[in-house]
């Protein structure tokens, strides 16, 4: 008998009988009727899927959707049925979800430093072809835990200069560019496919960050001189959160053809993306309940241990409104608040501010919306705080488009 045991890292959110998607109630009716006491997420599988096929309709490639940024499987069957075929996994986990869920889905297993042996389990049980490297060490083990197979699609990630994102994602993974050009030519021979990707950062508002990551790829793909077949733009697509208004889709789209156009590269040559907040975010807000109140602070029973950890250290500001089901009404004077969450470190903490009726109190249940994005998939069970709830609600997202 084996002496190990898995454990997952949060008690699953339940889909109980009260709350199943069947019902479809608005999220007001249903704090009405459920007056949740734990926090409860509302899915909003047609606002997803609506995403999903703008976003599927406009870029002039295929679409993998980054399933970090939610990988619950009503948010997948949602994306489905918006017209994703493609998935952007980065762990073998991952990988198995989206292949038990969709059989026929294409998945690139687009974390650049895998295990040898998730390397392994995705190209002989689960079928994935498509893997992306940033070294040297990343493409021998990839060739040698796929026993030198020849129908390898092996995609070089590029590393960019700091941008304008407001997450940087460019400390961790990529090649240099005199590495990059060293990984495409050694790459050539062993590769059914080969590519190059990058990533500008996420939540990037400046759609000129694209044009010039994809000049710096063309630079490096002149200098290896190696035929290219795939070029992959990454994700970073934003959306709208409070005070932040993002360039419209088409402006980025638009950058994005007008730097692939300059590559001058051969016909049929393969454009991919990997979107996640501009597909997911609307489509979930989170209910909480005050439990106190001090002043300007609101204690509430989530915070960045649980479903708003961007609302910490990153500052994000959601929209927010208060729900009081009983007389009497909210105040029409709206106050700036900060909020602290459930657990017993003070780095559970959220600037904000976030401006709610004067009279907010404790017992009442606030809407924190554009959290379809980073939010179930990042909490933790830091002290036993790890219990939430989900739902299936009609209502259009908070900041509907």
């Amino acid at each position: 008998m084996s002496l190990l045991r898995t454990r997952t890292a949060l008690a699953p959110m339940r889909r109980d009988a009260i709350l199943a998607p069947r019902v479809l109630p608005s999220v007001d009716d249903l704090i009405a009727v459920e007056r949740p006491a734990e926090p409860l997420h509302c899915l909003r599988p047609a606002s997803i899927a609506d995403a999903a096929r703008g976003f599927v309709a406009s870029f002039p490639g295929d679409v993998l959707y980054a399933v970090k940024c939610n990988p619950d499987p009503s948010v997948l069957r949602a994306l489905w049925a918006g017209g994703v075929r493609h998935f952007d996994c980065a762990s073998a986990g991952e990988v198995s979800l989206v292949r038990a869920l969709f059989p026929d889905a294409g998945i690139h297993f687009m974390h650049p430093v895998k295990s040898r042996a998730a390397i392994a389990q995705a190209f002989f049980r689960d079928g994935v072809r498509d893997f992306v490297l940033d070294s040297a060490e990343e493409l021998a083990k990839i060739l040698a835990e796929t026993q030198h197979a020849d129908d390898l699609g092996l995609v070089v990630r590029l590393a960019l200069p700091k941008g304008p994102a407001v997450y940087d994602l460019s400390g961790k993974f990529g090649a240099l560019p005199d590495d990059a050009v060293a990984l495409l030519r050694a790459a050539r021979p062993m590769a059914r496919r080969l590519g190059v990707s990058f990533h500008v950062g996420s939540q990037c508002l400046d759609p000129l960050a694209w044009r010039h990551a994809m000049a710096l790829a063309g630079r490096v793909i002149a200098a290896a001189g190696v035929a290219i077949e795939v070029i992959d733009v990454g994700g970073g697509f934003p959306v709208a959160y409070p005070d932040v208004e993002p360039p419209p889709l088409g402006a980025i789209i638009a950058e994005i053809e007008a730097g692939f156009d300059a590559l001058d590269l051969p016909e049929g040559t393969a454009l991919w993306a990997e979107p996640g907040r501009a597909l997911v975010a609307g489509g979930v807000s989170v209910v909480v309940q005050v439990q106190a109140r001090r002043g300007d602070a609101l204690f509430l029973n989530d915070g960045v241990y649980g479903s708003l950890s961007d609302a910490g250290a990153p500052r994000f500001r959601f929209p927010v409104r208060l729900v009081r089901p009983d007389a009497p009404a909210p105040s029409w004077h709206l106050a700036p608040f900060r909020f602290f969450g459930p657990t017993c470190d003070s780095a559970d903490a959220m600037a904000g501010p976030f401006f709610l009726p004067e009279d907010a109190a404790e017992g009442d249940w606030i809407e924190i919306g554009q959290l379809g994005a980073y939010g179930a998939c990042l909490r933790t069970a830091f002290n036993g705080f790890d219990r939430a709830r989900i739902a299936e609600v009609r209502d259009r997202p908070m900041l509907d488009a």
